[in-house]
Parts: structure tokens; sequence; C-alpha cells
């Protein structure tokens, strides 16, 4: 089953690219994502909307600051700028105007791959009516992100904050989960056994066997409908970490010139350096 195994490593990353995302305990409940080799670990601190023209930061649904047009306003009041410090905020609104959208095209992207290789891996296993149940807490999954990082016509949103995680993934999410296991698990358990004994040769063993070879055909056709598509979005979420940053250095310079900004990192990174 080695090659089942390493289909399934492929959508571990991109469930890890989601999901898991919202999920990490040491992240302070706030939206993390990076890579397996730590050169790169993004937070992002607040829940953000960009619109042509304006982007809100904001906490809780409340507004922390927006920036419009060259105007800052901070919890609310106009803050009053220089040329430099005006210069820095707009430079600063464009790039994660920019930066926000592939965020979120990425979130999505890796939930289709991952519920196509989550269908096709445990489908055959499992049978179809199992099939089914995987389908649809896949489809709850997906519902659920499409709440906290979306595109509505020319505004993009996507929720970071503690309020936005526990609002959208919290214990109405995993009762839903849960009622999905416990109602299937029983059936999914009797189509596994049947499946093993299913399988060509007199002795357990070989039958063990033939049903290790089952599953190593449906690893290779995992592999050949998913493996470019993981590979081309781990490549995108690398750019990605590096985009991310280089907008921590911006935004550090943009905090350090505009003082009402100082207490309100959108972004967090452990590492600075970027990949050759």
């Amino acid at each position: 089953m080695k090659k089942l195994t390493a289909s399934l490593g492929l959508t571990a990353f991109v469930l890890a690219t989601t999901s898991a995302a919202w999920a990490g305990e040491d992240k302070d409940d706030h939206i993390s994502f990076g890579r397996d080799d730590k050169q790169c670990e993004v937070s992002l601190n607040y829940d953000v909307s960009v619109e042509p023209s304006k982007l809100v930061v904001s906490e809780a649904k409340k507004e922390v600051y927006r920036i419009e047009l060259g105007r800052l306003y901070v919890n609310g009041d106009k803050v009053e700028l220089n040329d430099k410090q005006q210069a820095l905020v707009n430079q600063y609104a464009g790039e994660v105007s920019k930066q926000l959208p592939e965020v979120i095209d990425v979130v999505h992207d890796a939930v289709d791959i991952a519920s196509t290789a989550v269908s096709m891996a445990l489908t055959p296993l499992l049978g179809d009516a199992a099939g089914a149940k995987i389908d649809e807490m896949m489809d709850g999954l997906s519902q659920r992100i499409d709440t906290v990082a979306y595109q509505n016509g020319d505004k993009f949103y996507l929720g970071a904050t503690e309020s936005s995680i526990e609002d959208t993934f919290g214990k109405e999410f995993e009762q839903e989960m849960e009622q999905l296991v416990q109602s299937s698990i029983g059936s999914m358990m009797m189509t596994l056994g049947s499946e093993m004994m299913k399988g060509d040769g007199e002795s357990f063993e070989e039958k063990m066997n033939a049903f290790s070879a089952k599953m190593d055909k449906v690893g290779d056709d995992i592999e050949a409908q998913i493996e470019q598509q993981a590979t081309d979005l781990e490549a995108r979420a690398d750019k990605l970490c590096d985009n991310f940053q280089q907008l921590v250095a911006l935004e550090s310079q943009m905090r350090s010139e505009v003082p009402a900004l100082r207490d309100y990192p959108l972004v967090s990174a452990k590492q600075q350096t970027l990949r050759e």
C-alpha cells in the first residue's frame, strides 16, 4: 500500500494549506501558513477585506483601521499623514490588495484538490455509500471555508481572528463532523472488511497481499490525477510565503513611520530570510 500512503501524503499537504491553517494551537488562534522547512511561517492577526481603493483591517467585526484613497483611519478617527507616510500607507495597501486574492485562491484550490484526493483514496476502500458520506464531509468543510475566505464581486475577504475561526470551525462544525462519522463508521468498517476478504487467494495472507496490490493501484491513480496539481499549488504557496515576508518588512517600515499603526501588526513572520 506504499503508493496509497504516498498519495495520501499529497492530500495531507493540501489539507494543511486549508483547514489546518485555522487550527494551530501555538498560533494564538490566528490563521497561519508556512512550509515544512520552517523558512516561512506567517500569521495574520486580523480579519482583512480589500476592495478597489480600500483596505479594511478588523477584529470581531469591528474595524481597527482602514486605508481608503490615501487616507488612514484608525479606530474610526482620521490620521493626518505627511507625504512620506502617505506613500508608505498607499504602497502597503496596494501590496495587501495584491496578495489577499492569491491567498484566497490557494485556499480554495487546496480544498478542491484535497476533496478529490480523499474521495479517490477512500471510496474504493470503504465503498460508494461511505464515499458519499466523505464527499458530504468535504463539502461541509468547503462551505465553511467559503464564509471566511471568499470573493464577492470586487471585494475579497479573509477571516483570520479567533472570533472568525470560532464562528466557522467551532462546536457546531465539530458536531456536524462527529454526526457524519458516527452515522457511517459501521458501514465503513463492514465494507473495509468485505473488501479485504474479497481479494484473490485462499489464505488470509494471500488475500491481504491482493488487497494491498489493489490499494497500490488506487495510489497510482491518485498520483496521476493530483500530483501535478499539488506540485503547482506548493510552488504557489512558496511564492506566497516569499511575498508575505516582503510584506512584513514593508509593514514594519510603515508602522515605524506611522505611530498610530504601531500597535496593530497585521502580518507576523518568524523568519524573514527570503529563499534563493
